[in-house]
């Protein structure tokens, strides 16, 4: 009766279909769901399912990181500069095709416990409150949506490039996602000291953001980055392409460290155009 009453509750909450199986992408995202900040480090494991390497998306972890996990993305939160070094999660074909309507409803981010920036930071500041997982991503699910709407996901973006070529880098990432079933993303600003600030928290604006994008499949391993300067631009999006060690370069990141050393050397080393669809 107990089990019976437990599936019930988890059938409620959305988090299994009526046939007893874990609804959207895996198992580990929905393990996580409870949120909750910590100093996180996975353990190599594999869905028996799929045979996917569970929190794959994860970059390398630092010591003393400031590390919050939501429901459907993790992130690094940078205190100094009031935003994200990173935010990652897993994209599957089947989460673009959610129908949640984006809320626009910013709040503070309950998890970060040294607290993060704030609506005034960027009221009246001449930049948009950008999205580092964007809400498009996020369709799938009510929390999702609403957690992606936290600052702990935002960063200073000048309108033209929030608006215009990262909002294409967005589309296109989740084209991806449509196309090859399951992508990892990770994505972020590209910090360093002496950047300007915003706000009464010293929100920095980054001038480069970047997206790192992992496709694992068991006939298809590739991988590729993109670095956009903060700011208006016509160009092409595979102007911006460059290899993931490039971007391992300019951010100081270990994206990916749970593949094995080969593949992951192989995948992070090499740029490949030709092996995405634009």
């Amino acid at each position: 009766m107990r089990t019976l009453q437990i599936i019930l509750i988890f059938i409620v909450l959305g988090l299994i279909g009526p046939t007893g199986k874990l609804t959207g992408s895996d198992y580990h995202r929905k393990a996580v769901s409870t949120s909750t900040q910590t100093k996180y480090s996975f353990q190599t494991r594999t869905d028996p399912e799929h045979g996917k390497i569970a929190g794959l998306e994860i970059p390398g972890i630092k010591p003393n990181e400031n590390i919050v996990h939501h429901m459907a993305y993790s992130l690094s939160y940078n205190e100094a500069f009031e935003q994200p070094n990173w935010v990652a999660y897993e994209l599957t074909s089947e989460e673009t095709q959610g129908n949640v309507k984006r809320t626009n409803k910013f709040a503070v981010d309950p998890l970060v416990s040294t607290g993060t920036a704030d609506k005034a930071d960027y009221a009246r500041s001449g930049f948009d409150t950008g999205h580092l997982a964007p809400a498009a991503d996020m369709s799938w699910s009510p929390i999702a949506m609403k957690e992606c709407f936290y600052y702990s996901n935002m960063s200073p973006q000048r309108p033209g490039f929030n608006r215009g070529i990262w909002k294409q880098g967005e589309e296109l990432v989740r084209n991806w996602a449509k196309e090859y079933g399951s992508i990892y993303i990770v994505t972020g600003p590209i910090l360093s000291k002496g950047l300007p600030t915003i706000g009464h928290d010293h929100v920095a604006i980054p001038v480069y953001f970047y997206k790192v994008i992992l496709d694992y499949q068991p006939n298809r391993i590739e991988g590729i980055g993109l670095v956009m300067k903060n700011e208006s631009s016509k160009m092409p999006l595979q102007s911006f392409a460059v290899s993931i060690d490039n971007v391992e370069k300019m951010t100081g990141i270990d994206f990916f460290p749970l593949l094995p050393d080969d593949i992951e050397n192989k995948v992070e080393g090499q740029l490949d155009i030709k092996a995405w669809t634009w």
